[in-house]
């Protein structure tokens, strides 16, 4: 009657197709989900945690909470307001005449309200069964009482109905009329005509009329909510939920219809009691009124009560919720249900049914939302174990009832909407960084699945450009414990690109029970998140280091992410030391480090390879087109040190893009030159790096016009958008030690003609330079002052003859030796260009 007599037929049958799509598109939902597997206590939260992972489930189960224990206060307040109209002293009487014996105001109703609460309360903690019982019974004195109302729309003779209302100062009379079947009665309800609600004196509009009616609506989640309780809940929701629906929009439509046809519109926005009036057996009206109340009440209640037992069990609330935890001997959550009640009273201090309405049923609706949400989520994850027996719906049903929960909460009350939107992302951000991890299964990690495969298959490696290139890193680490920061370092330099950390393990398959690759996985991924490096693990088993690391070439990545850059560190004596125990991530927190790694080797103890097969894997990484790294001393660098110290200047990055090892093919624009300034660049460009200077070295002889060098390196780094400090540096006594080693006169040709682009020599340049020519290379680039926090030398090709490797090995040692951090560079693709 509130409805129709406000809103008229029209907009009335508008506000329950709305609902009922609404709910429509959500029992789809619920029953796809409920018939997908087990269903426990909880009822949508249960459903939402599981498909959406702890956060939301966490949320959405606080916010169902509220909406029930709301709900239940609003229907309580509802019962009250009949009990009251029934029983209570007509306004302006003092003392009661017959069965008007009960006083009102605020207080006293409140009274009443704790009194038919604690009957709810009650029942709940007798348990689920006696709670059947009761709702069971109640559903038969309803539908008795149903009948009797339709029976009477047809029986009632035409009559009027005298109507007192309280007013500030006084009451205020009015009849209002039951026309019988009337065509001009139907004529007058067919529009709106919104009016001031007596019960709390505010103006009703579409919104404000839709939310009170939609809370009579919302029990479709009352199945799902004892799902805990039910033998079957997979076959009795569905069932159950979709009847239920069915039912109550017919009934609705119905009552809609003949209320037009035969009341005024006075009498239905008057008098909400004029049921009672034009019943044949007034009594029964009342009797139903006050079952179907209490029953929504004790619903919302054991809805609330077993909401919070679940939440409490799954301890995502630690133990702010560790009390509701405690059952009795039967099973049934007592003090779930007592908290429950608790809160719920103190909600009954809103006083009027109206009032919360709104609250109560947004709440809902995000509820709804979120289930709708979780459904869609598991469709579009594709995964093969969501296989629900209830296959009446789709992703558009589920993107349907969205779209509709989230126009309604914002067209009956957008603040309200906006602040349970604002607690709601409160909750998920307290859950995200406070609650355990759980072992439900992440939907976001399926669906996280289900676009990256998509995405991956559209990345097409044909349609790479050096516009667009960028580093991907595969750093082959022999014991995390000895590599710490050069992992950290690697990190700064993979800008954005893929970064993949490998590890060989050399055993035989053949020989093992089992793979022994998948107990190390975990610790290594630990790692990775310890210390904040956005990596990939990948690891392989094989005879020997060299044939790992081509496995992890060959396969590494995926699509068009595939490693493009060998990262290695640098072959040497020195001892290897524990860097990852003294690492930030581990002595600021003051946690141990992670287990699985076995102790760093003794000096004493041979290394896993040779320094031949150490320069085969480099000389094998340049056959397979990668550019090549060589880090060293890189767990000497204290980054925070470096980086954050305040004296000026501040901390610089030398660049040497000259192959100091074949000074008479010295050039600065060849593909490996170019990709050592990027890479130099890259670095720089990190935020850690930022404060660092780029300080690139011009190496030049006597009468070859330096400046006209510098002027064409200064324009070519402008080209490159590359900011960086040219300096000079004179070496012809470097020069002359070489060649006087070559017996050649300086400018004579070169022994081996530097390759052309793309095609692949190994130049035997290890046979041409002498060890003091090396030292004084070495000498060369050390007396450039200040000390740098990291340099980038020219890393030449090996020699084609493999004997050669040892010497071109004691070479570099003997080039890098005592340059503190260093990172030898060799690139083969092209990473930059002039023109772009």
């Amino acid at each position: 009657g509130f409805v129709v007599g406000h809103a008229g037929l029209y907009q009335a049958l508008a506000m329950f197709a709305v609902a009922y799509f609404i709910i429509g598109m959500t029992v789809l939902s619920v029953c796809a989900i409920a018939t997908n597997g087990a269903l426990d206590a909880g009822g949508a939260y249960y459903m939402i945690s599981r498909a959406l992972g702890p956060e939301f489930g966490g949320s959405i189960g606080i916010m169902f909470f509220l909406a029930n224990v709301c709900g239940s206060a609003l229907y309580v307040l509802g019962l009250v307001e009949a009990v009251v109209d029934s029983f209570g002293i007509p306004p302006g009487q003092e003392t009661g005449t017959g069965v008007h014996i009960l006083p009102q105001s605020y207080w006293y109703e409140l009274l009443y309200g704790t009194v038919l609460l604690a009957l709810c309360l009650l029942v709940c903690l007798v348990g689920a069964s006696i709670y059947a019982k009761a709702t069971f019974l109640i559903f038969l004195i309803v539908a008795a009482v149903l009948g009797t109302i339709l029976v009477s729309f047809f029986a009632t003779r035409p009559l009027q109905v005298p109507i007192r209302l309280p007013l500030r100062n006084g009451t205020e009379t009015d009849n209002g009329f039951f026309t019988g079947f009337s065509l001009d009665t139907l004529r007058a309800n067919l529009g709106g005509g919104y009016a001031v609600d007596y019960t709390t004196g505010q103006m009703m509009s579409f919104s404000s009329v839709f939310a009170v009616m939609f809370n009579g609506c919302t029990g479709i989640m009352a199945g799902s909510n004892m799902s805990g309780d039910l033998k079957r809940p997979s076959y009795s929701i569905p069932r159950g939920t979709i009847s239920a629906v069915l039912f109550t929009y017919l009934v609705y439509n119905l009552l809609a219809f003949l209320m037009c046809a035969t009341c005024n519109r006075i009498l239905l926005q008057k008098d909400y009691g004029f049921l009672r009036d034009i019943s044949i057996f007034p009594p029964l009206v009342t009797v139903g009124i006050y079952a179907a109340t209490l029953s929504a009440a004790m619903s919302n209640l054991i809805g609330a009560s077993r909401i919070l037992y679940a939440l409490a069990r799954d301890d995502l609330f630690g133990r702010a919720l560790a009390l509701a935890k405690k059952t009795s001997a039967s099973g049934n959550p007592v003090m779930a249900v007592i908290l429950s009640w608790l809160v719920v009273q103190v909600v009954l201090f809103s006083g009027k049914l109206n009032t919360i309405a709104s609250v109560v049923t947004i709440f809902f609706l995000l509820v709804y939302a979120t289930v709708n949400l979780a459904c869609l989520a598991l469709e579009w994850a594709s995964a093969p174990n969501f296989r629900p027996t209830f296959r009446y719906f789709t992703w558009h049903t589920c993107l349907l009832g969205i779209a509709g929960c989230c126009v309604m909460m914002f067209l009956i009350s957008p603040v309200a909407a906006s602040a349970s939107l604002g607690f709601l992302l409160l909750l998920l951000l307290a859950l995200h960084y406070l609650s355990p991890s759980s072992t439900w299964g992440y939907i976001s990690q399926a669906l996280i699945f289900h676009q990256v495969r998509k995405y991956l298959l559209m990345l097409d490696v044909r349609k790479d450009h050096v516009k667009f290139w960028r580093p991907q890193m595969l750093l082959m680490v022999q014991n995390p414990r000895g590599s710490a920061r050069l992992i950290d370092f690697v990190n700064d330099l993979k800008k954005s690109g893929l970064y993949v950390l490998g590890h060989v393990e050399l055993q035989d398959l053949d020989m093992l029970p089992s793979d022994p690759l998948q107990s190390q996985q975990d610790s290594w991924l630990s790692l990775v998140d310890k210390l904040n490096v956005k990596a990939f693990v990948s690891l392989t088993l094989a005879p020997s280091v060299r044939h790992g690391v081509r496995q992890l070439l060959f396969t590494s990545g995926l699509g068009g992410m595939r490693p493009n850059t060998l990262v290695l560190g640098f072959y040497d004596d020195e001892a290897p030391q524990d860097g990852l125990a003294r690492h930030p991530a581990f002595t600021s927190a003051r946690e141990e480090v992670p287990l699985g790694f076995p102790p760093l080797r003794a000096p004493t103890t041979p290394k896993l390879l040779s320094a031949r097969e150490y320069v085969g894997i480099v000389a094998d990484a340049l056959k397979m087109l990668r550019n090549v790294l060589l880090a060293r001393q890189l767990e000497s660098l204290d980054k925070a040190w470096e980086l954050r110290r305040a004296a000026s200047p501040p901390p610089t990055i030398h660049v040497w893009p000259v192959n100091l090892l074949r000074p008479d093919s010295a050039r600065y624009a060849d593909t490996c030159s170019l990709f050592l300034l990027q890479m130099a660049c890259v670095l720089n460009m990190a935020r850690a790096w930022r404060r660092a200077r780029l300080r690139l070295f011009l190496c030049v002889e006597a009468g070859t016009m330096p400046h006209a060098q510098e002027e064409k390196l200064r324009q070519l780094l402008k080209d490159l958008r590359i900011q960086a400090q040219i300096q000079l540096v004179p070496w012809d006594a470097i020069t002359r030690l070489h060649w006087q080693t070559c017996q050649g006169p300086p400018g004579g040709p070169a022994e081996e003609e530097e390759e052309e682009e793309g095609v692949v020599n190994f130049p035997t340049n290890t046979t041409q330079v002498s060890d003091e020519y090396v030292c004084a290379a070495n000498k060369l680039v050390l007396e450039q002052s200040p000390a740098p926090a990291v340099r980038f030398l020219y890393l030449p090709r090996p020699p084609a003859d493999t004997s050669l490797y040892p010497l071109y090995l004691h070479q570099l040692e003997l080039l890098t030796r005592g340059l503190g951090p260093t990172v030898l560079v060799h690139g083969v693709s092209a990473v930059t260009s002039t023109q772009l």
